[in-house]
Protein backbone atom coordinates (compact mmCIF):
# COMPACT_ATOMS: atom_id res chain seq x y z
CA UNK A 1 0.00 0.00 0.00
CA UNK A 2 2.84 2.27 0.74
CA UNK A 3 4.15 1.92 -2.87
CA UNK A 4 1.17 2.42 -4.32
CA UNK A 5 0.79 5.88 -2.44
CA UNK A 6 4.63 6.60 -2.87
CA UNK A 7 3.70 6.08 -6.85
CA UNK A 8 0.73 8.00 -6.79
CA UNK A 9 2.38 11.16 -4.94
CA UNK A 10 5.41 10.61 -7.62
CA UNK A 11 2.90 10.43 -11.00
CA UNK A 12 0.52 13.60 -9.23
CA UNK A 13 3.67 15.95 -8.65
CA UNK A 14 5.09 14.97 -12.69
CA UNK A 15 1.67 16.13 -13.81
CA UNK A 16 1.58 19.53 -11.44
CA UNK A 17 4.95 20.59 -12.70
CA UNK A 18 4.11 20.05 -16.10
CA UNK A 19 0.82 21.47 -16.28
CA UNK A 20 2.20 24.52 -14.25
CA UNK A 21 4.77 24.68 -16.86
CA UNK A 22 2.84 24.08 -19.59
CA UNK A 23 0.82 26.54 -18.23
CA UNK A 24 3.71 29.35 -18.00
CA UNK A 25 4.64 28.64 -21.69
CA UNK A 26 1.19 29.12 -23.10
CA UNK A 27 1.36 32.47 -20.93
CA UNK A 28 4.32 33.41 -22.82
CA UNK A 29 2.78 32.85 -26.53
CA UNK A 30 -0.62 34.25 -25.59
CA UNK A 31 -2.54 30.44 -25.58
CA UNK A 32 -5.49 29.76 -23.92
CA UNK A 33 -4.44 29.10 -20.06
CA UNK A 34 -5.19 26.31 -17.97
CA UNK A 35 -7.98 27.71 -15.44
CA UNK A 36 -6.48 28.29 -11.71
CA UNK A 37 -8.74 26.02 -10.33
CA UNK A 38 -7.71 23.02 -11.60
CA UNK A 39 -4.06 24.11 -11.26
CA UNK A 40 -5.49 24.53 -7.61
CA UNK A 41 -7.49 21.19 -7.52
CA UNK A 42 -3.85 19.65 -9.03
CA UNK A 43 -2.40 20.45 -6.21
CA UNK A 44 -4.92 19.88 -3.35
CA UNK A 45 -4.83 16.25 -4.82
CA UNK A 46 -1.04 16.28 -3.51
CA UNK A 47 0.92 17.59 -6.63
CA UNK A 48 1.69 21.27 -4.12
CA UNK A 49 5.52 19.94 -4.61
CA UNK A 50 5.59 19.75 -8.69
CA UNK A 51 3.33 22.67 -8.56
CA UNK A 52 5.87 24.85 -6.23
CA UNK A 53 8.40 23.49 -7.85
CA UNK A 54 6.96 24.50 -10.93
CA UNK A 55 6.22 28.46 -9.72
CA UNK A 56 9.59 28.57 -8.21
CA UNK A 57 11.52 27.95 -11.44
CA UNK A 58 9.99 29.51 -13.66
CA UNK A 59 8.45 32.10 -11.74
CA UNK A 60 4.91 31.34 -12.68
CA UNK A 61 1.87 33.27 -10.75
CA UNK A 62 4.03 34.39 -8.06
CA UNK A 63 3.11 38.03 -8.64
CA UNK A 64 -0.30 37.23 -8.20
CA UNK A 65 -1.10 37.60 -5.00
CA UNK A 66 -4.80 35.94 -4.62
CA UNK A 67 -3.41 33.01 -6.39
CA UNK A 68 -0.25 32.64 -3.84
CA UNK A 69 -2.27 32.99 -1.07
CA UNK A 70 -4.47 30.07 -2.04
CA UNK A 71 -1.45 27.62 -2.91
CA UNK A 72 0.24 28.46 0.67
CA UNK A 73 -2.68 27.51 1.97
CA UNK A 74 -2.72 24.43 0.18
CA UNK A 75 0.62 23.89 1.37
CA UNK A 76 -0.20 24.53 4.93
CA UNK A 77 -3.13 21.61 4.77
CA UNK A 78 -0.41 19.24 3.20
CA UNK A 79 1.98 19.69 5.85
CA UNK A 80 -1.15 19.56 8.62
CA UNK A 81 -1.74 16.08 6.95
CA UNK A 82 1.36 14.89 7.21
CA UNK A 83 2.20 15.71 10.46
CA UNK A 84 -1.37 14.14 11.85
CA UNK A 85 0.00 10.92 9.32
CA UNK A 86 3.33 10.72 11.08
CA UNK A 87 1.96 11.26 14.46
CA UNK A 88 -0.44 8.24 13.70
CA UNK A 89 1.64 5.33 12.08
CA UNK A 90 3.32 3.00 14.54
CA UNK A 91 5.99 1.70 11.96
CA UNK A 92 6.78 5.10 11.44
CA UNK A 93 5.92 7.06 14.51
CA UNK A 94 9.18 9.49 15.22
CA UNK A 95 7.01 12.70 15.44
CA UNK A 96 6.09 11.65 19.15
Amino acid sequence: MQKLLLLYFLLINIAAFVLFTFDKYKSRVNASRTPERRLHTLSLLGGVLGASLSMILFRHKIKKTSFVLKHVTIILLWLALLVYYFSQVDDLNFLR
